[in-house]
């Protein structure tokens, strides 16, 4: 079943037993990806992931989740980390003993169906100029722990 593009321009709203409240003036609020984007309809715009980041470290903190439920990275996402991920000063949240690792995983068309990882800013703009429209997953691994978090969302290519 679709869903409808936007909410009614007019949504019911009736309190206790009185029916003659009828309907109140409610703005159309869209749910398509611009919404989220933030941006205009065709506008190409990102997805960044850090209020739900900081969210599951709160909750790892907080004692309501236990180290091994976040430190659950698959060991190929590791291996790429450690091999040809792009180091940063940040400290991993979990460990707080090494520095998290960015690696950056690009779907779309014409690409094999578990995505490409991109090894260096050369293949990164090679990808970009391609007419295909194209995501970019930027992911945080940690190599020691092996905590993981998707960080951002990239649209890529031409046709964005």
């Amino acid at each position: 079943m679709n869903a409808p593009a936007v909410w009614p321009a007019v949504w019911p709203v009736r309190t206790g037993n009185d029916p003659g409240l009828g309907p109140v003036p409610f703005p159309a609020v869209p749910f398509g990806p611009q919404a989220i984007r933030g941006v205009p309809t065709g506008t190409p715009g990102s997805v960044n992931y850090r209020l739900a980041r900081q969210a599951l470290i709160s909750d790892y903190r907080k004692k309501r989740l236990a180290r091994h439920e976040v430190c659950d990275a698959h060991p190929e996402l590791v291996r790429a980390a450690r091999e040809v991920g792009e180091p940063t000063r940040i400290e991993c949240p979990i460990c707080e003993e090494t520095q998290v690792v960015l690696v950056s995983y690009v779907f779309g068309p014409r690409l094999p169906a578990f995505g490409r990882c991109v090894t260096s800013a050369k293949e990164m703009a090679t990808l970009a100029r391609r007419k295909d429209a194209l995501t970019c997953y930027v992911v945080e691994v940690c190599p020691g722990c092996s905590w993981n978090h998707l960080a951002q969302v990239v649209p890529l290519g031409q046709a964005r």
